[in-house]
């Protein structure tokens, strides 16, 4: 037992300390509050606290846990909503009432509650560190599989047979190749610093869809992949990854509010349980993890929230499923450690964030990835990765935005021009980039049309050729630009509105599918090339774009997805069927 020396806000420094290991938890105070050694000198270790501090005073005591900070995995994960140190926090509720109590100390998961357990293996057979001993389904969407943990390899002496189970019931034990026996419970914890092993790593490139037309055409990202969404104050980072988490084709969703806004994690719990599954059907709710660490919640634990919404993905990903996680906001966890750092003493780097602030975001962007799981029978599963990040002003210049762009691969950057003209998403179709085509381009191809590469293409060349030409027109008026370059302006305008604007409320197209996406670009090009046709034989480009089929394509994004192909194939018949007598001049 140590005894306090030193309080500095959120960091703690105690004496009498030998013995003690980096990273190890400790209970600091009388009323045990959970903290992290982030530092030992000789007999003196530095403790970053995950509550708050306040009356804490020197000489009291601190108590050794010899353990890292560890999640508790097994059933029960799914619906669940937890604070930083997967706490629940509605469990939290009923002990404390509407504020979370010092020194409470409340399981991740529900150690009462009986689960119904279906064996897949028998005693005899041969097992190594990530096989699967059976299932559990503990969502109507998820069935939750028992795994044999990492490290572990050995011969079944016993497997639970069929019926129900709470997670500290024995669910087998393992003879070890040494002749130990291994006793496994239906729940196991993890180390959330520590990533969890793979067999092997893969490519990326098979997108994760999502339903958003600007990321899926123009920036698309791959399942395994790592994006950013930087922006500004209001240009609609919390929206973006409330769309993605709702839409995209992930298995499982891991959400992590992250120092934000307790209003913005209110949103999330209202609306997802009231939000339909387009893949299943049911409530989002069941493929669903929350992790809310609002900014009112100690600084610290942001980092804690960070690592253990990665451990929990990691977890499902081990089980053969493809999961998303959103981390609402990095910015936020990056301010904690500036904090911290402050308090250590630490040599501050740029914009006194700590020096080591590219290596830890590096180290959590690094455990997405698609790969093949441990086991016996490998399992293709990956973990897709959108860290919101909030640079101040808007200046993508920051050191949080320039360390994060060296480590993601797509970027999708918020425009306040946007925003303040009521584009949403207000994505910035030409700063926006993705560095996954490459190896996507294939996909597009073989499962969406051999066209979709060239309407792509061709759609940033004209929204690029649109920006040249504005550029000329603020300078010297629309009226100095001949009329081929007009009907460029007039596309782009169709692109931007049409196409890339998509309304988050609106119930159908709130989500739109890769086919839909496909024809309604389909659509809006094959009118632009109409266009051109129609001006070289004579016909006014103003007379061209007031025709009642403009207006038609307009709302196209508001046909239901089972009439969306009859309908655009009918509306480009008539967009081809357009001749030049229709406005007034002869052939």
């Amino acid at each position: 037992m140590g005894l306090i020396a030193r309080i500095s806000g959120p960091v703690v420094q105690a004496s009498n300390m030998l013995g003690s290991k980096l990273y190890d938890v400790a209970r600091v105070g009388e009323e045990k509050l959970v903290g992290e050694i982030i530092r030992l000198t000789g007999d003196l270790a530095t403790i970053q606290v995950y509550e708050n501090t306040e009356g804490l005073t020197p000489g009291e005591p601190v108590y050794l846990t010899n353990a890292p900070l560890s999640v508790e995995l097994g059933p029960g994960l799914m619906r669940q909503i937890f604070d930083g140190i997967q706490r629940p926090l509605p469990v939290i509720r009923e002990v404390s009432g509407d504020f979370i109590a010092r020194g409470i100390e409340i399981s991740g998961l529900d150690h009462k509650k009986l689960w119904d357990f279906a064996p897949s293996l028998k005693v005899g057979d041969k097992v190594v560190g990530g096989d699967i001993l059976g299932e559990i389904p503990e969502t109507p969407t998820v069935d939750f599989k028992l795994m044999v943990p990492p490290n572990i390899q050995g011969k079944l002496e016993f497997i639970a047979q069929r019926g129900d189970y709470t997670v500290d019931d024995l669910s087998a034990t393992v003879v070890t190749p040494t002749g130990d026996k291994v006793d496994l419970q239906f729940y196991h914890r993890w180390p959330v610093r520590q990533p969890r092993p793979y067999h092997q790593r893969l490519p990326s490139n098979i997108p994760l869809i999502t339903g958003q037309r600007i990321f899926d055409t123009i920036a698309p990202i791959a399942k395994g992949g790592t994006g950013a969404i930087p922006g500004g104050f209001g240009t609609g980072k919390t929206v973006s990854q409330h769309q993605l988490a709702k839409w995209s084709d992930a298995k499982i969703v891991v959400y992590v509010g992250c120092g934000e806004r307790g209003n913005e994690m209110t949103d999330v719990l209202r609306e997802f349980p009231k939000l339909v599954d387009p893949y299943t059907g049911g409530p989002l709710m069941d493929r669903t993890v929350l992790i809310a660490n609002t900014s009112n919640m100690p600084v610290a634990a942001r980092e804690a929230s960070v690592y253990t919404g990665i451990t929990l993905a990691e977890f499902f990903r081990d089980m053969g499923y493809d999961v998303a996680m959103m981390a609402d906001s990095t910015s936020r966890w990056a301010e904690a450690m500036r904090e911290i750092s402050g308090r250590l003493e630490e040599m501050p780097g740029e914009e006194s964030f700590p020096a080591y602030l590219a290596s830890r975001i590096a180290e959590y962007y690094e455990r997405a990835g698609r790969v093949l799981t441990i086991g016996s029978k490998p399992r293709e599963a990956s973990i897709t990765v959108v860290g919101a990040v909030s640079p101040p002003g808007g200046d993508f210049s920051e050191p949080v935005t320039q360390n994060t762009l060296r480590i993601v691969k797509v970027f999708w950057a918020l425009s306040k021009d946007l925003a303040s003209r009521r584009h949403f998403p207000a994505i910035d179709y030409l700063l926006s980039y993705t560095l996954y085509w490459s190896a996507l381009e294939d996909y597009y191809s073989k499962n969406v049309s051999p066209e979709f590469p060239g309407l792509r293409a061709k759609t940033l060349a004209l929204l690029q050729k649109d920006k040249e030409l504005q550029d000329i027109v603020a300078l010297v008026g629309p009226d100095a630009l001949p009329p081929s370059e007009k009907i460029i302006l007039e596309t782009a305008r169709m692109l931007k509105e049409d196409f890339l604007q998509q309304n988050a409320f609106h119930e159908t197209d709130s989500f739109c599918s890769l086919e839909k996406q496909y024809l309604m670009l389909k659509t809006i090009l094959r009118f632009h090339e109409k266009a051109q046709d129609l001006y070289k034989r004579g016909a006014i480009v103003s007379d061209i774009f007031e025709h009642e089929l403009v207006v038609r394509i307009a709302r196209m994004k508001y046909i239901e997805r089972s009439e969306i192909e009859t309908s655009l194939n009918e509306l480009m018949k008539e967009i081809d069927g357009l001749t030049i007598q229709a406005f007034g001049v002869e052939d």
